[in-house]
């Protein structure tokens, strides 16, 4: 019997498109035999759909006509399991709801990835492929990250974190903090996006203020950091769980600029609707050094690093860590961010060691079932007889 898989992409995010090219590709990657694939598309208004247009990457190029041959859809629980239902189905084309077996969440950014499509899950009693909702929060927020793997010992950049609430209202003793703490020059990121949406480097107070002003227009909390400046980026993925993981093989992306920017991830080789419309590979399109071309022992070293990461959090499924390599400084590695949902689901990564996308995928929705079995053997609940004892409480909240 086929397993009734969801895909669940799109959300309100600045990195919805990007959402749309990863889930595409791996739902043309899932194995037909073994799974009923059902797509569901969440709109940046959270409304959800599905339908079979929503498989073919070519038809988002004019997604409002997509969506009008699509059936809008919610998901609600029903006698302990996660059915889909139509929305004002019409009276003579009523569907029977859909079971829904697992949720593959394939999203990207704030508003999705962050835990906040995860807790949905976990409201719906649905198993759900990759990081719960802790550590996908702890993966978003690249502060509360970073401290997470300084309290474990692994190597971090020196860092300063503030609302852009309170750069405005007083700036000075935070322009301080950054001048002794980090210097110039700096990297100035929003706390919690990814796809490199909102980045600068910064040389002097006024460039500083400058990519604060970029960073606030897309997040609430701004990070400031060390920049390398004789830099290398090392990515390698983690797959697994908190029991055991593994490490892919490593990879160097060839940046345009000083900066890995969101061109560079997604839009080489031609315009964004062109990608859209002719269907773009996403993350696995970008130019890349795969294997990156590092003495054995460094990418040994970074391997250990990822997974140590991937831990830290408490990860499951499968997540690209980002690293720093300082040329100028012995090729020293700074482990700089966590990907809990990348681009193209890091595929390429895990293909170059020997593990098709197909199986890649089996794996990450064996992961999610595994987690499903041990929560189902958790206690929720305890003997109490404290409702049977109340009386009317008039407006009190109880006694302390």
């Amino acid at each position: 019997m086929k397993t009734n898989l969801a895909v669940f992409f799109g959300c309100s995010s600045v990195e919805h498109e990007v959402s749309i090219i990863s889930a595409v590709q791996a739902m043309e990657a899932m194995d037909r035999e073994k799974y009923n694939v059902v797509p569901l598309y969440v709109g940046k208004d959270g409304d959800m759909f599905t339908g079979e247009g929503l498989l073919k990457m070519s038809n988002y190029k004019e997604l409002p006509a997509l969506l009008k041959n699509c059936q809008r859809v919610h998901v609600v629980r029903e006698n302990g399991r996660a059915v889909m239902r139509e929305v004002s189905p019409g009276r003579f084309k009523k569907k029977p709801p859909v079971t829904l077996d697992v949720a593959f969440p394939i999203v990207h950014g704030t508003n999705c990835e962050d835990g906040t499509l995860q807790g949905y899950f976990e409201m719906l009693g649905i198993p759900y492929v990759g990081c719960d909702v802790l550590s996908s929060a702890l993966g978003m927020d690249k502060a509360a990250f970073k401290h997470v793997l300084a309290a474990h010992g692994l190597p971090v950049l020196p860092c300063v974190s503030f609302t852009a609430r309170r750069w405005t209202e007083d700036k000075a003793p935070i322009l301080e903090k950054i001048q002794a703490a980090i210097g110039y020059p700096c990297i100035v990121k929003p706390v919690n996006l990814g796809s490199s949406v909102g980045i600068s480097k910064a040389d002097s107070p006024d460039r500083l203020e400058e990519a604060v002003s970029l960073a606030s227009s897309f997040a609430g909390d701004i990070l400031v950091e060390r920049a390398v400046e004789n830099l290398r980026e090392i990515n390698c993925a983690a797959l697994g769980d908190r029991d055991e993981c593994q490490a892919s093989v490593c990879e160097e992306p060839v940046m345009s600029d000083e900066i890995l920017s969101y061109q560079d991830k997604y839009m080489s080789g031609g315009s964004k609707d062109d990608k859209l419309a002719n269907g773009s590979k996403g993350m696995s399109s970008l130019k890349r050094r795969l294997p990156a071309e590092i003495p054995e022992e460094k990418a040994a070293e970074i391997q250990e690093l990822a997974k140590d990461a991937f831990m830290a959090i408490g990860g499951a499924g499968v997540a690209r860590i980002d690293f720093l390599m300082d040329v100028s400084d012995g090729n020293r590695v700074y482990v700089n961010e966590i990907n809990t949902i990348p681009g193209s689901l890091a595929f390429y990564l895990w293909e170059a060691a020997g593990i098709p996308y197909r199986d890649l995928i089996d794996r990450l929705v064996e992961l999610a079932f595994k987690r499903a079995r041990r929560r189902a053997n958790l206690m929720f609940t305890i003997e109490t007889n404290l409702l049977s004892q109340a009386g009317d409480l008039g407006g009190s909240k109880g006694k302390a």
